[in-house]
């Protein structure tokens, strides 16, 4: 791989490569933003290891050219993603805009292989049965609409270079603070589940999804391709909710509620704070983890980049709550 460069590197997947990578012997450059306090541990994990850090907006052509000089291999994983308090116009900026104008610099400065981190967002909601990378792309929200975007952009550039699109599956494990509320509150038991607990998740275990990465930037099959990372098996919101109260030694929540008032009281919310740029304290995307359902094939994984996930869901808990044990993640308050 050479030199590598990972942008959205101070965020949970990217410093997790970075890590990764510079253990193994590998020359490393982050480049990211420092706005959250997960960001802010990351980036001192990141410095402590020696790893080149460059703090720098998706936006800062100049920046970003300085940055790709004498970089041979590229993972992009710099995107706006949760936020629920700023305009679309940022989604766009970053997610497309800020992906076009690094592509660019890399074909110029004859980067070797570009491996794009999407999102099973571009799926939009439920779909029926297994799905496939040729499965519709019927993005439901800004993030899904601007990562398809960028997918769409991306392939017009494919003969200036090698280019790899995985769309990252959810994905969970030490440095992952997103399923943190989940964690905390099946052990505390205030955790309620919203809706039936139906539907699926095909998560992937942070570890497992880092392999599938590395594999993708030195297949000699992965260029031009785009490919689901997904987990070793697909579970249904109560069956996840199941295995982490068995984890720790607590009972299953057994508060219920309703979808439809949920999702009701989640779009009045977004419409009446979103406007004056507060954080609604629930919003629809928040809502998509009791809504959504995903099982994914894995053929084109495993025969293009012979990558096979081997963390269970139940050995990546364990691993999880002990990692947000050690970073005193998981007291009562």
């Amino acid at each position: 791989m050479g030199n590598i460069l990972i942008t959205g590197g101070t965020g949970f997947i990217g410093s997790r490569l970075a890590l990764r990578l510079v253990s193994e012997g590998h020359q490393v450059k982050v480049y990211g933003q420092e706005n959250t306090p997960a960001e802010s541990q990351n980036t001192a994990e990141i410095k402590s290891k020696g790893i080149d850090l460059i703090l720098g907006s998706m936006l800062d052509k100049s920046r970003i050219t300085q940055t790709v000089k004498g970089i041979d291999t590229v993972y992009h994983l710099a995107a706006v993603q949760h936020e629920a308090n700023v305009p679309d116009k940022v989604f766009w900026d970053v997610n497309l805009k800020g992906t076009k104008l690094l592509i660019q610099v890399c074909i110029k400065e004859g980067i070797q292989r570009f491996v794009h981190g999407s999102t099973i967002g571009v799926y939009g909601s439920a779909l029926e049965g297994v799905i496939t990378e040729k499965s519709p792309c019927r993005p439901d929200n800004i993030y899904g609409e601007t990562k398809l975007a960028a997918e769409k952009m991306l392939s017009k550039y494919s003969d200036g270079l090698e280019i790899v699109i995985i769309r990252i599956s959810e994905t969970y494990g030490p440095g992952d603070r997103r399923l943190l509320k989940l964690f905390k509150g099946v052990r505390k038991k205030r955790f309620p589940l919203i809706g039936k607990g139906d539907n699926i998740h095909h998560l992937i275990y942070i570890d497992d999804l880092i392999n599938g990465f590395i594999n993708a930037s030195t297949s000699s099959a992965a260029p031009g391709e785009c490919l689901v990372l997904s987990g070793k098996e697909p579970l249904s919101t109560i069956e996840m909710m199941r295995v982490i109260a068995e984890v720790v030694g607590q009972d299953l929540p057994s508060f219920k509620v309703p979808l439809i008032p949920v999702e009701i009281a989640a779009v009045v919310l977004e419409k009446t704070l979103r406007p004056m740029g507060i954080q609604p304290p629930l919003h629809r995307r928040r809502i998509d983890f009791f809504k959504k359902s995903y099982r994914f094939s894995q053929e084109k994984m495993i025969s293009l980049l012979n990558f096979q996930p081997r963390v269970s869901f139940k050995e990546g808990v364990i691993k999880t709550i002990r990692w947000y044990r050690q970073m005193n993640l998981m007291s009562d308050r």
